[in-house]
């Protein structure tokens, strides 16, 4: 079996950080308010100095922090496995998972789906959090719990939460996260680009004349 190229990695870094500005400075409500009449209903809140927690420095999560490096935020890392010296070389600080979730202002979940990260941050996780902390999942929606999440935002956790992942895609018209409070939402945007689909459009012809050669390519492995 021969398969193609992985093109998310930049699409689903970059957006990451789409989510995470639509949510420090408030724009889905912003362009509703300038289109409705009104003008600056909110304040946003500066990127500079505020800690961002990445966890799972890999390939995408590696991305994130790096830009997260150049807006001048201090940025941590965690992961079940993660190497201090890959996390330093990114100007990163590898911390304790505890440790992320409770100084960071904003954290972002980069971590492939597995059952060692099926609910990987639950109720006690998310209790640990900052009043004023930002979750970011663009990885997989099973990696949170999904009730404690809504739960908590319904109580006033956090200053808000933004998703590109759902338990059930599409998002069903009665999903009790169409009507959740201070979350920006997208029907999973993560690897969905033009560039990647030319890669992975380009890749599937490519291994079905290779097929046909009998000569596979980029064959997959258990």
């Amino acid at each position: 079996m021969s398969g193609t190229r992985a093109a998310g990695l930049t699409s689903t870094a970059e957006l990451t950080w789409g989510l995470l500005h639509a949510l420090t400075r408030s724009l889905p409500a912003e362009d509703r308010n300038l289109r409705e009449g009104a003008w600056q209903q909110t304040a946003g809140r500066d990127l500079h100095g505020a800690r961002l927690g990445v966890v799972g420095p890999g390939g995408v999560g590696s991305r994130v922090a790096q830009v997260g490096v150049a807006f001048g935020m201090d940025v941590v890392a965690w992961s079940a496995h993660l190497d201090p010296g890959h996390a330093k070389a990114l100007g990163v600080t590898p911390v304790s998972k505890r440790e992320l979730l409770t100084t960071s202002s904003v954290m972002t979940l980069h971590v492939r789906l597995s059952p060692h990260t099926v609910g990987l941050i639950a109720t006690g996780e998310l209790a640990l959090m900052r009043p004023e902390a930002l979750p970011i999942n663009t990885s997989r929606a099973p990696v949170v719990d999904e009730e404690a999440l809504l739960a908590a935002l319904h109580a006033g956790a956090w200053g808000g939460a933004a998703l590109d992942v759902h338990f059930t895609e599409p998002l069903p018209t009665d999903s009790p996260w169409r009507s959740a409070p201070r979350t920006v939402l997208t029907p999973h945007l993560g690897y969905v680009t033009a560039d990647a689909f030319e890669i992975f459009y380009r890749d599937a012809l490519g291994d079905l004349l290779a097929y046909a050669a009998d000569e596979p390519v980029r064959l997959l492995t258990p």
